[in-house]
């Protein structure tokens, strides 16, 4: 019914426009603007909801000025599909004219969406090439027919362009997907290079390493302290993108121009923009100040890597090769501007040593024969001289003595649970410029609370002006300390390239592969992983594989960016196993009384009474675990300080023994598909056996009662329909050529296995997030271990939006499960 208007108004033998069908399968939630040259030019808007595209025929098209309400008309819901089509639908056919994808990515609802839709009130951000940030649609009433009129206003935040209205629109004159004008588009021009601009630049990233890896099969870089950028070439055009897909190509003219001139049809670079100081160095403070004061000219973009010439992907092929491309095309061009990015290999603890020397932040160690993931893995290495990392600013303090504008930073960074954790204070580092200039974004972000979800020292609160926490920081500092503080830290510039959202604390880590193995505690004799002693390394854990003590703690370290997020905050359970997975293993909620140093302490209520429980939030807690022989992490559905109210719901999918496992995957996507027809995004992953866990996130608003009772209503939902194939009674018998649906992980104190976290199984298998469109039963048959999983680890998180989901269990939702 959703589509049967859409359908009845176009002749499909005639248009080439999709047909279409209501979409079931979740994912993140698309958009899309079409540039529409029909009887009027004017751009399509729609928004992907309740598996269709709700859209808005919007006359002039979307402003960046706030102020500026632009018309837009509700008209009938196009499918799903209906957002990758470009063409011309024939004159006289309904819409008769040509279609150009303007704008596509995908968008996030602010509220509940379904709410803000019915109240006409719907409020939203952006994920696009070219529009970006806080959105809101507003109902204006009823025209004659049956189409709405609303109004599409842009939101005030840091994207909003006052005064230059219709600036995205002269700029974007091409499609986003081919690269055509809407007049090639309408002559039938084949797409540029068969493939379009990206729509987000993704960029690979490197992993905090303790040291440089050896080995011929590493090459070395220097690493930039300046603004990682993407540099698109076509046809004497150019676009250069931040690594948040922000377009700022008139921020750095000199570059764009330089890029111009390249004897290339196309290309798309990577590299970094930097200003050097005196003595030849990147300074990120020099290129803050460039910018401010426009001296432009000082600017420099060593690229170190070559995606597209041409045409040609280049992306699968070897870094060696792209790199011999990169410096050919560089060399031809004869730009000060532009250059390559030399590297050496081998010698990489020598190389880096060199680095320390001359002031430099660190070195990038890369393999030689990789291809470019985008997404942070283990391919590229990055090894530091100095401690420097970004901060999220989350309130400041009064300036004292001759001090003007603010006394110091008070800054945090995000952990796993998406809490913002206090991390210190950044006071010195700032002229008066840089004052004035940071009090000026402080006073736009002004907020009545502390955005930190711990209590933070009452000598800090005392007198704490509080923001959103919105501007990120990049500051250098002496060391950490024990409290997880910053010492000494000095403000280096504002970073506006990189979410607020993303900036965690990094950690160094010792990863495997890495010739030289871990550091060693020379008078113990005793390996550290992560600067944590490792006693009996030696020691075989699972036998049936022989694999030892020391493989799976540095399993545990390389593993670390990926586990924490989905440890830390939560109370844990934890399946020990002194004798290794073999012997005898039990499980310990209690902390007991010697609890390690670098673990958390969680006090909670079960119904023996008050217990102290373990957490953990930092790799060291997790090390130390690991020494103590614990195989399997269990966390509960909660995280601190909200012990009670749950932010997840777990459906365990655990099989009859020797059920077919493509039973197992069909009861996974028949649950994803109940919540996604419901409004609710769901995530899947391997629970290391044979069974597979759906998992949704929410916000924290509801009980756990809540929680329960609405799991218990969609597995009791599925049993009536199918009781031949699922059963939701906890008792063995039940099971009987079944899948047992298991809602009872979302009772209060109840406990699931942690992502990435091993289980105390032959072969060491490893509980992983998968993406929806990879699940297939050959993941249950054969699953990831602590040997196959590393691959996994460099190849890029399918549960990266897991974390920023905003979703919340509706009236309207307890009412489609028969909840009142």
């Amino acid at each position: 019914m959703a589509l049967e208007q859409y359908k009845r108004k176009r002749d499909f033998s005639k248009t080439p426009e999709p047909v279409g069908e209501v979409a079931a399968a979740p994912g993140d939630l698309s958009f899309v603007v079409q540039k529409h040259d029909a009887s009027r030019l004017h751009y399509d808007f729609r928004l992907e909801m309740d598996g269709v595209l709700k859209s808005w025929a919007v006359p002039k098209g979307p402003s960046y000025d706030p102020k500026d309400r632009r018309l837009a008309v509700h008209v009938e819901d196009h499918p799903v599909s209906y957002g990758s089509f470009e063409g011309t639908i024939p004159e006289g056919e309904y819409g008769g004219g040509t279609v150009m994808l303007w704008d596509r990515g995908s968008w996030s609802p602010i509220g509940d969406p379904e709410e803000g839709y019915s109240k006409g009130d719907l409020k939203f951000i952006l994920h696009g090439a070219r529009l970006k940030g806080a959105w809101v649609l507003v109902r204006m009433g009823k025209r004659s027919g049956d189409k709405d009129n609303w109004l599409l206003i842009k939101e005030k935040d840091e994207f909003a362009d006052p005064g230059h209205a219709d600036k995205a629109l002269k700029e974007g004159t091409v499609s986003v997907d081919s690269g055509r004008s809407i007049d090639e588009i309408a002559a039938g021009k084949p797409p540029a290079d068969g493939k379009a601009e990206p729509r987000t630049f993704k960029p690979e990233l490197a992993t905090l390493s303790e040291r440089a890896p050896e080995g011929d099969v590493w090459l070395h870089e220097i690493k930039y302290d300046g603004y990682r950028a993407l540099g698109i070439v076509r046809d004497g055009s150019v676009k250069i993108l931040t690594r948040n897909g922000n377009d700022w190509t008139t921020r750095f003219p000199t570059v764009a121009k330089a890029l111009a001139k390249l004897p290339v049809g196309s290309a798309w670079l990577d590299g970094e923009i930097v200003v050097l100081d005196e003595h030849g160095v990147s300074s990120f403070q020099a290129l803050q100040n460039a910018l401010k004061t426009g001296q432009v000219g000082d600017m420099t973009y060593y690229a170190f890597d070559l995606l597209r010439q041409d045409g040609e992907d280049l992306a699968p092929r070897p870094l060696l090769d792209r790199k011999a491309a990169l410096k050919g095309l560089l060399e031809t061009a004869g730009s000060d501007i532009l250059r390559y990015s030399e590297h050496v290999r081998g010698d990489g603890a020598e190389f880096h040593s060199l680095a320390c020397r001359h002031g430099l932040e660190g070195i990038v160690s890369k393999r030689a024969d990789s291809a470019y993931h985008p997404g942070r893995g283990l391919d590229w290495l990055k090894v530091k001289c100095r401690l420097v990392q970004e901060f999220v600013v989350g309130g400041y303090t009064e300036p004292e003595g001759s001090r003007s504008h603010f006394g110091a930073l008070l800054v945090g960074t995000y952990g796993g649970d998406g809490c913002l954790v206090y991390a210190g204070k950044v006071g010195t580092g700032f002229d008066e410029r840089t004052l004035a200039d940071v009090a000026s974004r402080l006073g736009k972000l002004e907020a009545g609370e502390s955005p930190f979800c711990a209590a933070i020292p009452r000598s800090v609160q005392r007198g704490a002006r509080w923001v959103k926490p919105q501007m990120v920081v990049e500051a250098e500092f002496a060391n950490w300390t024990g409290d997880g503080l910053v010492r000494q830290a000095s403000f280096q510039g504002v970073r506006e390239d990189k979410p607020a959202r993303e900036v965690v604390r990094e950690a160094p880590l010792a990863v495997p592969g890495v010739k030289g193995g871990p550091k060693v505690n020379k008078k113990a004799a005793t390996p550290l992983y992560a600067g944590i002693e490792l006693t009996h390394p030696d020691r075989i854990v699972y036998p049936d594989i022989q694999l030892t003590k020391a493989e799976l703690a540095a399993y545990f370290e390389a593993a670390a960016p990926w586990i924490l997020p989905h440890l830390a905050g939560r109370p844990l359970t934890l399946v020990r196993c002194p004798e290794g997975a073999s012997g005898k293993c039990f499980y310990q909620k209690n902390a007991g009384a010697n609890p390690p140093e670098h673990v958390d302490l969680v006090s909670v209520t079960t119904d023996d009474g008050p217990a102290q429980y373990t957490a953990i939030s930092r790799i060291e807690g997790l090390l130390q675990l690991v020494q103590l022989g614990v195989l399997e992490f269990h966390t509960w559905g909660a995280t601190m300080p909200r012990l009670d109210r749950p932010d997840r719901i777990v459906f365990d999918l655990d099989p009859d023994e020797g059920l077919d496992p493509q039973k197992v995957v069909e009861a996974a996507r028949a649950v994803r598909d109940r919540l996604s027809n419901i409004g609710l995004l769901s995530f899947v992953k391997t629970t290391g056996g044979k069974g597979l866990h759906v998992v949704v996130p929410f916000s924290r608003r509801h009980t756990w009662e809540d929680a329960k009772s609405f799991s218990k209503a969609i597995a009791e939902s599925m049993v009536r329909e199918a009781p031949d194939r699922y059963t939701s009674n906890l008792r063995k018998a039940e099971r009987t050529g079944r899948v047992f649906i298991d809602y009872l992980r979302n009772a209060e104190g109840a406990t699931a296995v942690a992502a990435y976290s091993t289980r105390a199984r032959a072969g060491a298998p490893v509980s992983v997030p998968i993406g929806w469109e990879e699940l297939d039963a050959s993941l249950l048959v054969e699953p990831f271990t602590v040997r196959t999983v590393q691959t996994r680890l460099s190849s890029g998180d399918p549960w990266a939006d897991y974390a920023s989901t905003r979703q919340s269990i509706t009236g309207k939702m307890r009412n489609a499960v028969g909840l009142r």
